[in-house]
């Protein structure tokens, strides 16, 4: 069987990212893009075969570019696919209420406590068929896609019980069967105390440590274990036991961490091990020299601060103190209800302080390591998945510069065609195993 060949040629410049595959980008590393100018790529089988100045690439296959189909990409910057590793894909309901509240002064605090924010989608997970979570998952994967998003990671959090947490678990297993959006899931059964447990939270915490997390690791459900540390949610302390647990069960440790205060987030994060810890609004500095001391990436989520009306994290004193930073939608019903990558990197560079290099490299590698796909995915390099986005710009500051717009014109998931000129063209998987 001949092999599928795929030649994209003349594009403005290719952001490659080369180099980065091993370990997150940090520091002033996060502003080295690697980009060829009049770049070419040539992919076979789904996998990336060679990147090069174009001119260069066609004579070193010049004996099969017959073979190739040719995506022309003159005048138009191309990327690496764009990674979430941040979101609450898999959800019922709607809290478009609450945003009036909010517009009317009601704290995001205020409206949870008050049975509103994460329990009022909990009520309608629970109550939503498999079928209709996996519908609406879909109809948000296809958005993602035509933003130029290849890979996002998906928690669960909205059950809170153990039937529920597998609901919303396998429900994003099948999108990744049956989607080209590669999903890596996540377990976050300890997001919110139910209301049926506020008296006791401890009793909860105990049900997620020995009866949850088991029977997610047994069922081999999630690669990660995530827990929301905040005042009024759970306790660093409480926090700890629920991510040692997740360890000890082969669950890799996430943590949503001082979003709402400092609360020891950043520190938890770094002493354990996280992979990630994510929002960091109000990380102390202690914790932010912590987690650049122990490569915790950083995962910080523009439009949260932004949908909320919140000052947004610090992005430049994190990378100015060495901790690896990606970005995220954190795509969720009540605090950031966004698919656009394009409109978070936007916010990275008006509202966090980056550059318009950071905020890609943030989306592309950074993004990878954080769910642990760097050696796959993230940037251009032989021998990686050919996740690639034609943006119909001719530069990467473009990107940043034309703000709020979808420049995505062409988007390659394993090296096939699944957006044309802006337009869904293929809702099958296309799965490459390395």
């Amino acid at each position: 069987m001949s092999k599928k060949i795929t030649f994209i040629r003349n594009a403005s410049q290719l952001v490659t990212l080369a180099g980065s595959s091993d370990a997150p980008l940090t520091g002033k590393k996060m502003d080295q893009l690697n980009i060829i100018e009049n770049g070419g790529l040539w992919i076979e089988d789904g996998l990336i075969e060679y990147v090069g100045v174009d001119g260069e690439v066609a004579e070193r296959y010049k004996d099969r570019i017959g073979e190739a189909e040719i995506i022309d990409a003159t005048g138009k910057l191309v990327t690496p696919g764009l990674v979430d590793p941040h979101t609450h894909l898999v959800y019922a309901g709607s809290r478009e209420n609450e945003f009036n509240m909010r517009l009317q002064g009601a704290t995001y605090m205020e409206i949870m406590n008050q049975g509103g924010g994460i329990h009022a989608t909990t009520s309608a997970t629970r109550e939503a068929s498999h079928e209709v979570l996996f519908e609406e998952g879909r109809k948000r994967l296809d958005q993602f896609l035509l933003h130029g998003v290849t890979t996002i990671e998906a928690k669960s959090g909205y059950g809170l019980t153990l039937e529920h947490e597998i609901k919303q678990l396998e429900v994003a297993g099948q999108l990744h069967e049956q989607h080209p959006v590669d999903i890596v899931r996540t377990f976050m059964g300890a997001h919110a105390v139910p209301s049926e447990y506020k008296a006791d939270p401890d009793v909860f915490v105990d049900k997620v440590i020995h009866e949850m997390i088991p029977e997610v690791a047994r069922r081999n459900l999630a690669e990660f274990n995530d827990v929301f540390c905040e005042r009024g949610v759970f306790t660093p302390e409480q926090s700890k036991r629920i991510l040692e647990a997740g360890i000890n069960h082969g669950l890799l440790p996430k943590i949503h961490a001082d979003e709402i205060e400092p609360y020891e987030g950043a520190e938890l994060a770094a002493s354990i091990g996280a992979v990630s810890a994510d929002h960091l609004l109000r990380a102390s500095d202690k914790g932010i020299a912590m987690m650049a001391e122990a490569g915790v990436i950083a995962v910080l989520l523009p439009g949260t601060a932004f949908f909320l009306m919140a000052e947004s994290a610090d992005g430049r004193k994190m990378i100015d103190a060495g901790v690896p930073v990606a970005l995220s939608t954190d795509c969720n019903p009540g605090s950031s209800p966004t698919v656009s990558t394009p409109l978070i990197m936007n916010l990275g560079c008006l509202r966090m302080g980056m550059t318009s290099a950071e905020v890609l490299t943030a989306a592309t590698i950074n993004a990878a390591h954080a769910i642990k796909r760097g050696k796959e995915i993230g940037s251009l390099e032989k021998g990686k998945k050919a996740d690639i986005v034609i943006f119909d710009v001719p530069n990467y500051m473009q990107l940043q510069y034309r703000y709020g717009v979808n420049h995505a014109h062409t988007v390659l998931k394993g090296g096939v065609i699944v957006v044309d000129a802006g337009r869904l063209v293929c809702n099958k998987p296309t799965r490459i195993l390395n």
